[in-house]
């Protein structure tokens, strides 16, 4: 797919794994904030990747630091007056960090930002990406 559109970068593919079948979801020809784990997962980020890659600059061995893993943070109404809430709070919790987009305005189910955390294990990064996550409030 990726070929066929020519450029040069990351883009982000997304599927939907069944047991019985792999359904194509979407394509984005950029950074997507379902990368932005490697923010915290490892040596090379999905911004400094597209970079190079634009650049033609080599990309050396990719490390990976810990298993990771993000959860999003959603909007739950229509708002022009974005404030997060209890930030220090979600901001506690060991090996964890936060990107909050900055958009101007909400609707229903939009992503406003994104809890990323590693841990021993993906579950437990799951877990305490998911309570950072939980933690925020849009008001």
């Amino acid at each position: 797919m990726t070929d066929a559109l020519g450029g040069a970068g990351i883009f982000g593919v997304e599927f939907f794994i069944t047991q019985d079948e792999v359904i194509f979801s979407e394509l984005s020809p950029r950074p997507h904030d379902t990368g932005m784990v490697t923010l915290i997962s490892q040596n090379l980020n999905e911004f400094e990747l597209h970079l190079r890659a634009i650049l033609g600059l080599p990309i050396p061995k990719i490390e990976l630091f810990a298993p990771s893993a993000s959860a999003i943070i959603l909007a739950q109404k229509h708002s022009t007056e974005i404030n997060f809430t209890n930030v220090a709070q979600a901001l506690t919790e060991v090996d964890t960090d936060l990107r909050l987009f900055g958009k101007p305005d909400s609707r229903p189910y939009r992503r406003m930002g994104v809890a990323l955390a590693k841990a021993e294990t993906t579950e437990l990064a799951r877990a305490k990406a998911l309570k950072v996550a939980n933690t925020i409030s849009l008001v």
